[in-house]
């Protein structure tokens, strides 16, 4: 591995340390370079190069909007023996606490970006010869992601849409209906979801009188992908795509992790529409079935509830 990372990463020095982590997807470990101390991810599955160049894109991508700390992503490479790796910068972590508002201010700052990007074309539209020849990042007026990205080990459709509530219901939930029906053939969640879909206003109608400007997301943010260090809060392992902001806050929710200080400065940025409520339990949903596509039958009871919920 050492002679690996030397010759890919151009350095003269690499030796693994003895920082090690990893999570249910990936195992990971840090190697001090000469150019600096890095992380290294590895996965043996055949689909790993897809999620770690999703993840790639989605940390350059947030890195971009200077909101909140991420690791600099550097290169994804063939693992030896099989699989991929993705090289990132190392930080030292350690698990958020005083710095909860400031990860809830800056995740708002996150989502608002893109949304402050369009005013803020739009006003110098205005002015004549204002940004002429400049590489700013342009305005993004769809939902979607250039690349596919995977929340957990799972490919999520990133087609660009216009359309929220087709985006979501297409490309995030029945897709995972569509691994469900494929592996169990589960009865009552193909009733439930097929209900939903006939009574075609009972989604469209949580999102009446809403605007929704795409917002980049994390995509997978739970408890256990946040941390801070001395500067302030880090998130990793996103699984990004221009979405709806409040999807955001519905992993949030499921496992803990989260103080009210951290909701509390988020909402003090992007208060809570009317619906609010409802719609989280319509994200969570997308959350539970991936969870039970990923670690089985355990999760099924709560898929039903919230479906059972929103037929109502």
């Amino acid at each position: 591995m050492e002679d690996l990372l030397r010759r890919e990463l151009g350095c003269s020095s690499v030796k693994a340390t003895g920082h090690s982590g990893g999570g249910c997807i990936s195992q990971g470990q840090s190697y001090d370079t000469d150019s600096g101390r890095v992380f290294v991810k590895v996965n043996a599955k055949a689909e790993a190069r897809r999620m770690f160049e999703g993840e790639m894109a989605s940390l350059a991508a947030i890195l971009k909007t200077n909101t909140v700390k991420v690791p600099k992503p550097i290169k994804v490479l063939d693992a030896p023996g099989g699989g991929s790796m993705l090289v990132m910068e190392h930080l030292d972590m350690r698990y958020l606490s005083s710095h909860a508002a400031k990860l809830g201010s800056q995740l708002a700052d996150l989502h608002l970006d893109n949304k402050k990007l369009g005013e803020r074309h739009l006003k110098e539209a205005g002015i004549v010869g204002k940004g002429g020849g400049q590489a700013e990042r342009p305005f993004v007026d769809q939902f979607g992601f250039d690349v596919v990205t995977c929340c957990g080990y799972l490919p999520q459709v990133n087609d660009w849409l216009k359309d929220w509530v087709i985006f979501y219901a297409r490309q995030r939930i029945q897709p995972q209906m569509d691994m469900i029906e494929k592996e169990s053939g589960d009865r009552e969640a193909l009733e439930l979801w097929s209900a939903l879909q006939v009574s075609r206003l009972k989604i469209p109608d949580l999102f009446r009188d809403l605007e929704i400007v795409p917002a980049l997301l994390h995509g997978d943010l739970w408890g256990g992908n946040v941390a801070e260090d001395s500067s302030g809060p880090i998130i990793f392992d996103p699984a990004s795509f221009y979405g709806h902001s409040e999807y955001e806050l519905g992993i949030a929710g499921m496992f803990g992790g989260f103080s009210s200080s951290f909701y509390s400065a988020y909402h003090s940025k992007i208060p809570k529409a009317p619906g609010f409520e409802k719609r989280l339990k319509l994200y969570q949903l997308f959350h539970y079935l991936n969870h039970w596509n990923h670690f089985g039958s355990g999760y099924r009871g709560s898929s039903l509830n919230i479906m059972r919920n929103l037929v109502k």
